[in-house]
């Protein structure tokens, strides 16, 4: 980042910094004793830091932003703002090293991008509220910009160095995040933004982790944060967390044809309920019923049917885009002008705060419209193409070294995830800019392979390739 510029005259910048602050802590005391202006003075230093180290710590920093602006912890109410200056910088800075550099591929599926934000622009232009949803989609425009650029170049030319600060980054934060709940903290803000961030990010991640040849202490280590990930998901009590999680890590398994895991892992659930309904029958079928009712019905009545806390938000989806059904009500708004995607500061999938739509699916039709959601679809789809062409590497070589494989896992989780709650297309919220920045680092790096070999599944050793391919992971 800059090579360009003279060390001594970045020294010298450096140098006169000083006294001009201690000028301003004389002049003006007041402004160093004022906590918006140390949290801005501090923010400035991280951005000066990070902009220095781009390619190496922008990435972390503006996924740390984002999510720290949606914690319910103290620190977070610095960041709601803060975190679009860094999305912006990062994006202004990626274009400019990747006009500078020339040497990075844009395809298909960067051009479809480009038409789904010009798709939220138009839908802005007929909304009745534009100047709202255009903001709404120029931060959907910075995201995609970013992803296309910053986190491009977070990985590119150092494969390895990421994918090893991804799997270190979410130990952390599934230890973290561990600390917290059994301390009786709710620093997700509740229940289901814990299932979402376990089951999109934690759980698949840190199973492929697993998979990782490495020391004994470290697979251990992993290990049990990976049941941890599990248990905090299954903690939520959030359907849509579960199915993810499940479905992700249960395709991780069968395309790797990790058989005997898979089926380790099903017969250890197996034990531990079979454990608990033997030694202490009354407790376990009451919570059964408990589970149940919570888990499946969302304590409403049985006789309504499982999704029965779907019906109201997909009603109003299907009311919003029966209204609205070419151009959409506006990019990230309801009809009424309310910002669509503020109740993901509340992430609950109940009456009253659940998302307008409960599902991002319906969402980005009820905002674009029949007409601008097309190039959304062809985006998805795009990106379902990536994650197929992963899954039959991974079955042609059984091998789980590969920078691939973990975002496709969480490619798969988010899509998943994303049926059930709209964040998918809501740029303020952390899992929203997680998923974009991991997907297009997938669209880069996923393998080719041809159609596997089935003649021999069940003896999955005589499978082993030694497929060359670009970026594996050693």
């Amino acid at each position: 980042m800059t090579e360009g510029v003279p060390k001594a005259a970045l020294i010298m910048a450096a140098a006169l910094v000083l006294p001009v602050l201690a000028y301003a802590a004389y002049s003006r005391p007041g402004y160093f004793t004022s906590p918006l202006f140390l949290g801005g003075f501090i923010a400035a230093e991280v951005m000066f830091a990070a902009t220095w180290l781009y390619r190496r710590v922008f990435l972390p920093v503006v996924l740390v932003a984002f999510l720290l602006a949606g914690v319910n912890l103290p620190v977070g109410g610095m960041w709601t703002a803060g975190r679009w200056f860094f999305l912006c910088v990062g994006a202004l800075v990626g274009c400019f090293i990747m006009l500078k550099e020339r040497a990075h591929h844009f395809g298909l599926f960067h051009g479809l991008a480009v038409l789904s934000i010009t798709a939220a622009l138009v839908s802005s232009a007929v909304s009745r509220y534009p100047s709202f949803a255009l903001l709404k989609a120029v931060s959907l425009l910075l995201l995609f910009v970013y992803a296309g650029t910053g986190a491009r170049l977070a990985a590119t030319g150092r494969e390895n160095r990421f994918i090893a600060g991804l799997l270190a980054g979410c130990e952390i934060f599934v230890a973290a995040m561990a600390v917290f709940y059994f301390a009786g903290i709710e620093a997700m803000g509740n229940p289901n933004s814990l299932g979402a961030v376990m089951s999109v990010f934690g759980a698949p991640v840190l199973l492929w982790g697993t998979l990782i040849e490495g020391p004994t202490l470290v697979h251990h280590r992993r290990m049990l944060l990976f049941a941890i990930a599990m248990y905090l998901t299954f903690h939520s009590r959030s359907r849509a967390s579960l199915l993810a999680a499940f479905i992700s890590c249960s395709l991780l398994c069968l395309t790797l044809r990790r058989y005997r895991l898979f089926a380790n892992g099903v017969l250890m659930v197996l034990i531990l309920v079979t454990s608990a309904a033997i030694f202490d029958s009354d407790a376990f079928w009451a919570t059964v019923s408990s589970t149940k009712q919570s888990v499946l019905y969302k304590d409403k009545d049985a006789a309504l049917g499982v999704l029965a806390s779907r019906q109201t938000p997909w009603e109003h989806a299907t009311q919003s885009i029966r209204n609205h059904f070419w151009f959409g009500s506006g990019f990230g708004t309801t009809e009424n002008g309310v910002d669509a995607s503020a109740h993901l500061s509340k992430f609950e999938t109940i009456e009253g705060v659940t998302s307008e739509n409960g599902s991002s699916y319906l969402s980005i039709l009820s905002w674009v419209g029949m007409v601008g959601v097309l190039p959304f679809a062809f985006v998805l789809f795009s990106l379902i193409g990536k994650i197929v062409q992963t899954c039959l590497w991974m079955l042609n070589t059984e091998s789980p070294h590969h920078l691939a494989i973990p975002l496709a896992m969480v490619a798969v989780a988010g899509l998943i995830h994303a049926f059930f709650e709209d964040w998918m297309f809501a740029p303020g919220y952390y899992l929203c800019v997680f998923f974009w920045t991991m997907s297009f680092i997938l669209v880069d790096y996923a393998p080719w392979a041809p159609l596997p070999s089935f003649s021999h599944s069940w003896r999955p050793w005589l499978m082993r390739q030694n497929a060359g391919v670009a970026a594996p992971i050693r």
